[in-house]
């Protein structure tokens, strides 16, 4: 959670992301960062960090800066991850630069513009009382076990067309394959994330087989029939990309529902307006997302020397334009590190920019505002349980909650 308005800086020291503190709460050294320098490498000189509002947007809309690992220089953030991944494994697109991305997404996008997204709304209300209702009777529980972890996974699931007698083994695999996101994982930890990619892909692969005799309207055969249609789309391909929605669809909404229920128990007036205003749910969203928002660093790759407010990055270092520092500049936002969720400026760079900008935001808006709108219809006297205080979870570049207690009586 951001510092109060006009907290002291932290001194400007060099980020350490997986420092405890700063695993707690980024903002004071983001916030000092910010103030001085605006850019500098991490404690580990593996990672730029930029931090200016304006900064951050030229470095996410520069088209001249890559997304590949494979351009990343040896001991870099990049090359790290790289190295950590299952080497002949095929690219995501969040991975690949034009034109293959541009190929990949274009097939995908049509799922998720925000007209298809709004028709998964009733069903995801549906999943939401569900999984509230199973919490039964309980006047004290953990949100993010009992609901914002299974119910991005659920609605997802769906979307792709998931057997719901599978659904128990989906969710295993899809939270175990989450850990290959983290590039500080231990060799043992990734190869049970590699292992649970694997199980997925096993079953995508089956998804695949089956539909080709027996077609869905779910997005197996959407992606399918653009394969055979001639839209140069491999089996391999599906597979990543199906793999890669589950993932980060499963992941950053989770963090979104948790981070903004966190800021919804420790900022009790903005609670309170949105009790009384259920109509200010979707600018609450675009508030947490500003002001907590789930993916808190993106990556790109120069490929040659390039000047960032004011520093020059050398070619193929990593570069980290910092979502969660740009969305805290005071330069932009009046107040910034006071959550507000009548904000008139609702505008944030927390999906990223550019041709990588999140292809599945118009998803995770739907599916905050639902788990929103029923949490608050459902608890109104939802409160943190102060026994058991709130657990961030660790993975570089990524904000969220491992545990949350809440009571409810």
């Amino acid at each position: 959670m951001a510092n109060p308005e006009n907290a002291p800086l932290a001194a400007a020291q060099p980020i350490n992301p997986i420092d405890p503190a700063f695993i707690a709460d980024p903002y004071p050294a983001l916030n000092a960062l910010r103030e001085s320098t605006g850019v500098a490498q991490d404690a580990f000189g593996m990672q730029w960090y930029v931090t200016r509002h304006d900064d951050v947007h030229r470095v996410l809309n520069d088209r001249a800066l890559s997304n590949d690992s494979r351009n990343a220089a040896a001991g870099t953030a990049d090359a790290l991850f790289r190295e950590g991944s299952d080497a002949a494994a095929q690219p995501s697109i969040l991975f690949l630069d034009p034109p293959d991305h541009t190929r990949l997404r274009t097939l995908v996008n049509k799922a998720f513009t925000p007209r298809a997204i709004e028709a998964l709304r009733p069903r995801a209300e549906e999943n939401a009382v569900a999984l509230l209702d199973a919490v039964g009777a309980r006047d004290a529980f953990d949100l993010m076990e009992a609901f914002a972890q299974p119910f991005p996974t659920i609605v997802i699931a769906e979307m792709i067309g998931v057997d719901s007698a599978e659904q128990a083994h989906f969710k295993e695999w899809s939270d175990a394959s989450v850990r290959t996101l983290d590039p500080m994982l231990s060799p043992e930890e990734r190869g049970k994330a590699d292992e649970a990619n694997g199980l997925l892909g096993d079953y995508f692969r089956r998804c695949i087989d089956e539909r080709r005799t027996a077609p869905r309207d779910d997005l197996v055969t959407r992606l399918l029939a653009a394969h055979e249609e001639g839209d140069r789309m491999s089996e391999g391909e599906m597979v990543t990309m199906l793999i890669l929605l589950l993932v980060a669809g499963n992941v950053t909404t989770t963090d979104l529902i948790g981070n903004g229920v966190l800021a919804l128990l420790t900022n009790r007036d903005e609670l309170k307006k949105l009790q009384e205003q259920p109509s200010l749910i979707p600018a609450a969203v675009e508030e947490i997302l500003r002001f907590d928002p789930p993916v808190v660093q993106n990556g790109r790759i120069p490929l040659q020397d390039i000047e960032v407010g004011g520093t020059v990055i050398p070619a193929y270092q990593s570069i980290g334009p910092s979502l969660a520092a740009a969305n805290h500049d005071p330069r932009v936002y009046p107040e910034p590190d006071r959550f507000d969720v009548t904000r008139s400026d609702t505008h944030h760079h927390s999906f990223g920019g550019g041709v990588h900008y999140c292809l599945g935001a118009p998803l995770a808006r739907m599916e905050a505002q639902v788990a929103l709108a029923e949490l608050l219809r459902r608890y109104p006297e939802l409160r943190l349980d102060e026994s058991q205080p709130p657990l961030h979870r660790t993975m570089p570049g990524f904000r969220g909650l491992q545990t949350l207690h809440v009571r409810v009586d």
